[in-house]
């Protein structure tokens, strides 16, 4: 008689909820032992799960995007007899495992260790290499470094194994997915092992394909161990194919697709008209910048810019020529205010946390961008195709001065946080900056940035808009300043100057002339940020 048999992942080791990429069959299918069923993709590795045995698939219990564990009913199989309702974990095939572009762990072999997650940070110079070919090396031993504008970042090692190629040098330029080196975890294959002949099935093999197969570049391609049998069966070198998967994964679809002449390495993209000798941005033609022989008037010295304040510096330049800035400037009287900081400060002196004004600011901040939800936001698309995003959280980005330059930490949900809370994240993430070791989602997210100059002078400035946010707040060092209410009376009021600077395409005068009245009046009283 006819029996219903559940096919469950089988022990995937310490992988839990991990995501279906990929399903190999559909309903009605028959399967023999060990054919892929589907192929799952954690932060550590690639693993296709194999039919624990033969019989034809009566449903699929699982989609694209699903999360499964060891256990998971992923299918269900028709089979004769009188068949178990689940395979014993002595019978069920152990899944297949390749590493994936951020690996953490993979199969003895050859795993090619990537970037992993940074960020929106793109093109990311790689600054140091702590390695070498042959060096041995432990997981989470430092690989490369890397440093953007904003931050350096360690690229660690996934797992142990032996350098076996190091694959960017010194300036190479790198994003998430990059191949960084190559770490042989086991008994590999040689990365220059010998172009083998491979004869491609006369039925389905196209003149591209089947002709030779470079192994060192088969063995460094991005696919599960499914698709690597495919490739094989039909003669199809993976070095040649290009990944339509996520993050460049090679599929099963890539694999015929070539087998049928349909497919190809991607081709390179049009390079760009070279600019006019100024350069420009958005078509904008510039002068060319002139080049002089400072050393002809006088004596000269030469110091490098620091990394991040070269990139930084283009990042700069972009928003002020495409950002239309206007910045409006007002104050705000903090008398009571600094009187009950330095009060609190005293009665938060055991905990270590002091109070600045800034975490107060930010406070002020979120009720002003709440009330004015068109500050909180970032243009998206481009020309007819552009867009207002409103975003409904309020992550509150600082500027800190560093050694190395300006960087912009965030703190993030500071309308859940209390003062003393957000204080002593301040004080934690600044620390980090100026160590040069803020991570990449530490600076990331921000929609609205405060820019203090309160510890050192000045009295109004004009900040640069840390796009894609569309707003900044700059503030100065706070004065005494006489006010009178009457031309007769004067008193002495604790004044801060507020410049707060905008994007015109977004945000109007009147607008921005409001947004700094509220900020200022929370800031006179900062019970006005419970309405």
């Amino acid at each position: 008689m006819s029996n219903s048999i559940d096919i469950q992942v089988p022990d995937i080791g310490d992988f839990s909820d991990v995501p279906v990429i990929e399903i190999f069959v559909k309903v009605g299918d028959t399967v023999k032992a060990e054919d892929p069923l589907v192929s799952l993709e954690s932060d550590k590795a690639t693993l296709d799960v194999p039919a624990p045995r033969g019989g034809v698939v009566k449903a699929i219990a699982v989609k694209l995007g699903d999360k499964v564990s060891q256990g998971s009913v992923i299918m269900q199989f028709e089979a004769e007899g009188g068949a178990a309702a689940a395979a014993p974990p002595a019978e069920v095939a152990k899944p297949s495992v390749t590493a994936p572009p951020s690996a953490v762990s993979a199969p003895a072999g050859l795993a090619e260790v990537r970037v992993p997650d940074i960020g929106d940070f793109k093109d990311v110079p790689v600054i140091e290499i702590f390695v070498k070919v042959g060096d041995t090396v432990k997981a989470e031993d430092p690989l490369v470094s890397l440093e953007s504008d904003k931050a350096t970042m360690d690229v660690p090692a996934p797992l142990s194994g032996v350098v076996k190629e190091i694959r960017i040098q010194l300036g190479d330029k790198v994003s998430q997915g990059s191949v960084v080196l190559l770490l042989a975890t086991g008994d590999v294959l040689s990365a220059a092992a010998p172009v083998v002949a491979v004869a491609a099935p006369p039925a389905q093999a196209a003149a591209a394909v089947g002709a030779s197969v470079n192994e060192a570049a088969f063995a460094l391609a991005y696919a599960g161990p499914a698709v690597r049998k495919l490739a094989r069966e039909l003669g199809v070198d993976l070095g040649r194919v290009s990944g339509s998967g996520e993050h460049g994964r090679i599929v099963r679809t890539d694999v015929e697709a070539f087998a049928r002449g349909g497919g190809g390495p991607a081709a390179a993209p049009a390079p760009k008209p070279a600019a006019a000798a100024g350069g420009g941005i958005g078509g904008l033609e510039l002068l060319a910048w002139p080049k002089v022989d400072f050393a002809k008037f006088g004596p000269v010295e030469r110091k490098e810019l620091s990394r991040i304040k070269k990139i930084s510096g283009a990042n700069l330049h972009r928003n002020w020529v495409v950002i239309p800035h206007v910045t409006t400037h007002d104050e705000a009287d903090i008398t009571e205010l600094e009187q009950f900081r330095v009060q609190m400060n005293k009665e938060l002196e055991k905990s270590g946390v002091k109070l600045s004004m800034l975490p107060f600011m930010m406070k002020a901040a979120v009720s002003a961008l709440k009330k004015f939800p068109e500050f909180n936001a970032s243009l998206d698309g481009q020309g007819n195709e552009q867009s207002l995003v409103l975003k409904n959280y309020w992550h509150i980005g600082f500027a800190a001065d560093t050694p190395n330059g300006l960087m912009v930490p965030v703190i993030r949900d500071v309308d859940k946080k209390t003062v003393p809370e957000i204080a002593k994240e301040m004080g934690e993430l600044a620390k980090l900056a100026r160590e040069g070791k803020l991570k990449p989602d530490q600076m990331s997210g921000g929609t609205f940035t405060i820019s203090s100059l309160g510890g050192i002078g000045g009295i109004y400035f004009t900040p640069i808009i840390n796009a894609p946010e569309v707003a900044i707040m700059g503030v100065c060092k706070s004065y005494w300043k006489q006010h009178s209410s009457d031309g007769k009376t004067y008193t002495s009021r604790l004044t801060l100057p507020l410049s707060l600077s905008w994007d015109h395409r977004v945000i109007d005068g009147a607008a921005a002339a409001r947004f700094n009245v509220h900020f200022a009046n929370v800031l006179a009283d900062l019970r006005r940020v419970l309405f």
